[in-house]
């Protein structure tokens, strides 16, 4: 069953976050105290270009099964090292089409707008890493694999343990792009 494997907020700016009991996910916003909250966009480069725009990385999750696949080239990784807000496990969550809800926990909905893009700041953190976690593949296609970005539909608090069921959207599906 899909559930969450781990949470994590920073309130700065930081590449990593700190993993925390419980986070709480408030409507329209993102994750209370965590620097990427808010109804316009907060990444930086993104504010700079134009800071009115719709913030669609409210929160961010990725499957812990990359953590695994990663650790097999020697990338060990844990908990929040990736900036993630919600750590799953038993999920394709890049398989997921665009504009798909997902049932956190008793409360919670969140609607997926599309694909982290990796940046800089993941080769700052582990020389390497970028390389894995974005390529082309064999048909030269750009492959992004750190994660989906959500914007929330319902609030609520998401700890450890909670289940996250999967509502599709309507046909036809949208295969993610990069938010």
């Amino acid at each position: 069953m899909p559930s969450v494997v781990s949470v994590a907020r920073c309130q700065t700016h930081e590449f990593s976050k700190t993993v925390v009991e419980r986070i709480e996910i408030v409507e329209n916003l993102g994750v209370e105290g965590d620097a990427h909250a808010g109804v316009t966009v907060k990444h930086r480069s993104r504010v700079a270009v134009d800071p009115s725009q719709p913030n669609l990385r409210q929160v961010h999750l990725i499957q812990r099964e990359l953590f695994d696949e990663l650790a097999v080239s020697g990338f060990e990784l844990k908990a929040g090292d990736l900036g993630e807000n919600i750590l799953t496990e038993g999920i394709a969550l890049l398989d997921l089409p665009t504009d798909t809800i997902l049932k956190v926990g008793p409360n919670v909905s969140l609607q997926v707008t599309g694909l982290r893009n990796p940046c800089a700041q993941i080769e700052n953190f582990r020389a390497g890493l970028l390389g894995k976690v974005v390529y082309k593949d064999e048909a030269g296609d750009l492959v992004r694999r750190a994660g989906i970005m959500t914007i929330v539909l319902a609030g609520g608090s998401v700890e450890p343990g909670d289940v996250i069921e999967t509502v599709l959207p309507p046909l036809p599906h949208r295969a993610l792009v990069r938010v």
